[in-house]
């Protein structure tokens, strides 16, 4: 019998919209055989009695408190999620095949990109609960010489589990030159994870030059922030490079120069490309010299915040500024704080701006969500005395595709502004 997961009363709306997860305070009680042959047990899930009968990493059958089937998942009573959805089939479907059934979502996700990305794009080729397999992501790379690389991170016990199943079926459906596991992210600590960065199976280099929108790219895969490089914001670089032309450029908290190199090749006069990390300003100068842009773009160590009040001061004038910054929350009781961030940076880039200048600002914090993140913009506008004329709303591009019932997996907000 595969342990049975009863929800409390009313409980299961969100699971029957698509949400994946089940939370530890949405659960009555747990089913299962006992092992010591006594029979079937039904116990809170604080149990202690369920570390024998159901340990972390099993998988389960989410049920109604009324008793209606919602899907198959992985338990972790280590997590606040203690129930992570794997699929809608019955267990006994999943795991009579457990390779074929990672195989087809796999091949699944494979198949969806091929609609969007031609064989020499690198994108994200999973994209964890919004390719139905939940806290996996994969990068898939593809460098100047054509060989194609993944980057793997298993954040989650509910992969972690069928880690053997799961890169045996990227192997088999993207036939990868190397594959980088860099299970690295604190949320497996979280999960009861240790964390994992290694190669799986031969080692390769582990910098790589990519090409995107023509420009390119050196990627540190071993190293480099989360996965190596940020892929989201790709298409939302190119159409940014065509308003670029014949302008003068400020391309802040860079990480590689990717806005900025799109810049140039959009044929921007001036980039000046900005980085509190020296790494990344090594990185970034690298770049420039990869694309030969050293005559239009330089790359300034400096914290954006007090390089913004400096240029104010001194008068300093762009027609396009870019504002990429990290998530400055990453939980909801931050909103406040982050709020507070996201403004100045707006106002500062406001005030520098000449008239009718470009605006490109994004979030990428989940939590700031499109209420919060576009009435922060208009009172940064009010504040600067100027007005705004929002041009254009992004998100991360087609590779993360935006999972019906989980809004998470919306997390990137880009809106380009024209201030005047």
């Amino acid at each position: 019998m595969t342990p049975r997961v009863f929800l409390k009363k009313k409980e299961e709306s969100e699971l029957k919209q698509g949400f994946p997860w089940v939370f530890d305070n949405e659960i009555e009680s747990v089913r299962f055989e006992a092992s010591d042959g006594s029979g079937v047990k039904t116990v809170p899930l604080a149990d202690s009695m369920l570390d024998a009968g159901v340990p972390d990493g099993s998988v389960v059958e989410v049920f109604a408190n009324a008793g209606g089937f919602l899907g198959t998942g992985v338990l972790n009573r280590k997590s606040k999620i203690s129930v992570r959805i794997i699929g809608t089939e019955h267990a006994d479907k999943i795991l009579a095949d457990k390779a074929a059934f990672y195989e087809r979502r796999i091949r699944d996700a494979h198949e969806l990109r091929k609609l969007r990305y031609s064989p020499d794009d690198s994108y994200r080729l999973v994209y964890g609960e919004s390719d139905f397999i939940p806290g996996l992501i994969v990068e898939r790379y593809v460098d100047i010489k054509k060989n194609v690389y993944l980057v793997v991170q298993f954040s989650t016990l509910s992969c972690e589990v069928f880690r053997r199943e799961i890169l045996s079926a990227l192997r088999k459906v993207v036939r990868p030159y190397g594959i980088f596991e860099k299970s690295d992210a604190p949320t497996r600590e979280k999960e009861g994870l240790p964390l994992r960065s290694a190669w799986d199976g031969e080692v390769r280099e582990g910098k790589i030059v990519i090409r995107e929108n023509g420009v390119l790219i050196e990627v540190d895969m071993i190293n480099g922030q989360k996965t190596g490089y940020f892929l989201d914001q790709k298409d939302n670089r190119r159409y940014v490079a065509s308003l670029c032309g014949g302008k003068r450029v400020l391309d802040t908290f860079t990480h590689t120069g990717a806005f900025g190199l799109n810049a140039v090749k959009g044929g921007a006069k001036e980039v000046v490309s900005v980085d509190l990390s020296a790494d990344a300003v090594s990185l970034v100068e690298r770049n420039i010299e990869l694309n030969g842009a050293q005559g239009k773009m330089k790359a300034v160590c400096a914290d954006v915040f007090a390089l913004l009040k400096e240029y104010e001061e001194k008068g300093e004038k762009f027609d396009v500024i870019i504002l990429d910054p990290p998530a400055f929350t990453k939980s909801a009781k931050n909103i406040q704080k982050a709020y507070g961030g996201y403004k100045e940076i707006n106002l500062r880039a406001m005030r520098l701006l000449t008239e009718n200048g470009i605006l490109v600002t994004c979030s990428c914090s989940y939590f700031f969500d499109a209420p919060h993140f576009y009435g922060m913009l208009m009172k940064a506008a009010e504040d600067a005395k100027r007005r705004v004329q929002i041009i254009a709303k992004f998100g991360a591009g087609a590779d993360h595709p935006v999972l019906a019932g989980y809004p998470k997996s919306e997390y990137l907000k880009c809106a380009v502004c024209r201030v005047v």
